[in-house]
């Protein structure tokens, strides 16, 4: 069996970005609004990097729940966005399914607002129709850390597979010495601030030899 077989690479895998809007996204505090947007912008460049199929979904985008975040659209301007007008579960909105499944992709890297919903329900509808999904956890959010905790913790026995965006960069990459590993590294240090100090320290180091 090839050792890529069950992991993430730029051929098998699709970024799935779900309901990451201006309103809803306010009343996210598992984490801080600016650590939330840090790693869903992250988690967007990374979509960028690697080339991945990617598809955003909203709902009742008119209404509170507000637009797609700016960000998203700007770094990821040819993915299509499919707004759905009240199904609660994106996977039961027939045309974003479709424009998942035309991707060809059979592991999907999901993040949503919230969590235990936006995010859950899409996760775990995707399984049961036969995909390997990867949830990350931190570019996504919800309104406690007891919330996110059962909400992963349903995922999980559902068969989803939990990350942080920093872990589903590395595996793409899988080899820094892959062409990707400068733009990687740079994104590290724009996203992670004590990288972003090694990065520094070693350029500082260099200097003074």
């Amino acid at each position: 069996m090839s050792n890529t077989t069950n992991r993430l690479t730029p051929e098998n895998a699709a970024l799935l970005l779900i309901d990451h809007q201006t309103g809803i996204s306010n009343g996210i505090t598992d984490l801080t609004q600016p650590e939330f947007k840090n790693n869903l912008i992250a988690l967007a460049k990374i979509g960028k990097m690697f080339g991945l199929p990617s598809v955003i979904t909203t709902s009742a985008a008119n209404g509170p729940n507000g637009p797609l975040i700016a960000d998203i659209a700007e770094i990821l301007p040819d993915a299509p966005v499919i707004h759905r007008p009240g199904q609660i579960n994106a996977w039961e909105h027939e045309g974003f399914v479709e424009t998942v499944k035309s991707s060809g992709r059979k592991k999907l890297i999901m993040a949503g607002v919230s969590t235990d919903v936006c995010l859950a329900f899409a996760a775990i509808s995707a399984v049961q129709d036969g995909f390997d999904v990867y949830a990350v956890l931190d570019a996504s959010g919800t309104w406690s850390p007891l919330v996110a905790q059962t909400a992963t913790l349903r995922m999980v026995q559902a068969g989803v597979i939990p990350m942080t965006w920093v872990a589903v960069s590395a595996e793409l990459q899988n080899d820094w010495r892959n062409p990707t590993g400068g733009e990687l590294a740079e994104l590290f240090r724009q996203h992670l601030p004590f990288y972003g100090n090694i990065m520094a320290s070693f350029a500082s180091a260099n200097a003074n030899n």
